[in-house]
């Protein structure tokens, strides 16, 4: 694995982290609130940026691959989250649908030739 797929998943982690925090800004007001949101802010600038390295450099990703790889990996990691820290439902159909999810992650990174 390169290090640009190392960068791609860690800002896929910084994507969970921005949703995560979307959801407890909800739950919350005031300055616990504008923390949630203040944390919105700079997991997306991050995981913004980690994205656009990941796309560039000698071991570039493809645009196409880099950002299907970068939003699976949020919504696996938001879908996770959302179950542990949300008491979102787990179901058959989910796990059968995040399955397919990570599926497809890992066939696009073993025909992306990066």
């Amino acid at each position: 694995m390169s290090i640009n797929w190392l960068i791609l998943f860690i800002g896929g982690l910084f994507e969970t982290g921005f949703a995560v925090s979307l959801g407890k800004a909800q739950e919350t007001s005031g300055k616990s609130q504008a923390l949630w949101l203040a944390s919105f802010a700079v997991c997306v600038a991050i995981s913004m940026y980690l994205l656009f390295k990941a796309m560039g450099g000698e071991k570039a990703i493809p645009v196409g691959t880099a950002y299907a790889v970068w939003g699976a990996i949020g919504a696996l990691g938001t879908v996770v989250a959302g179950i542990l820290l949300f008491n979102e439902p787990i179901t058959l159909w989910r796990l059968f649908f995040i399955g397919t999810l990570v599926m497809s992650v890992v066939g696009l990174q073993l025909v992306s030739g990066a």
